[in-house]
């Protein structure tokens, strides 16, 4: 039986969505990476293809929440391309040892590629009212301070905890939920 609780049911309401890395690898604790995705979030942003309500990126996943007029299809956009710019950079810096991991933890069937990055899906949850949107955007913030990597949810640079708090962010985000 499918799992129909991970499934985007209406396309332009705002979701939240969970990206890893496979096996969890710690990716994104090098910035270089962190800015290849904030790159193609802004992509998107600017070009009026996602809208952000929250983010965070953490060493081996990103937490949003977003909307889109193809949700499903701009996140598999996003993905798609990062990867591509990932490995591209992982090659130059000759970080073999990170691309056999991308390269034993690819799935099987992925027989169209030497390496995957991300794991599939990014188990979207349709925001359905203001108190799940306040109680999505907490726990999105609070990730690294439950981690014991900061105090305050606005100390972590990767986080729209900042914009909330009225500091500068690394994206823009909507405050207008409803």
């Amino acid at each position: 039986m499918a799992r129909t609780r991970y499934k985007i049911y209406q396309k332009e309401a705002p979701h939240f969505l969970t990206c890893t890395t496979v096996n969890w690898l710690p990716l994104f604790s090098q910035p270089e990476i962190v800015d290849i995705l904030f790159a193609s979030l802004k992509f998107l942003q600017d070009n009026k293809r996602l809208l952000i309500f929250s983010y965070i990126i953490m060493e081996n996943h990103l937490h949003l929440i977003a909307s889109s007029d193809d949700l499903s299809k701009e996140i598999g956009i996003f993905k798609s391309y990062t990867a591509r710019q990932i490995i591209d950079y992982l090659k130059a810096k000759k970080a073999d040892s990170i691309l056999r991991d991308l390269s034993f933890y690819k799935l099987r069937h992925k027989t169209d590629r030497d390496y995957q990055v991300w794991q599939e899906d990014s188990h979207p949850q349709m925001i359905q009212g203001e108190k799940m949107m306040r109680q999505k955007i907490e726990y999105i913030h609070f990730n690294p301070v439950k981690r014991n990597y900061v105090e305050n949810p606005e100390h972590w640079l990767y986080s729209s905890a900042r914009n909330y708090a009225g500091l500068e962010g690394r994206l823009e985000i909507c405050k207008d939920w409803f």
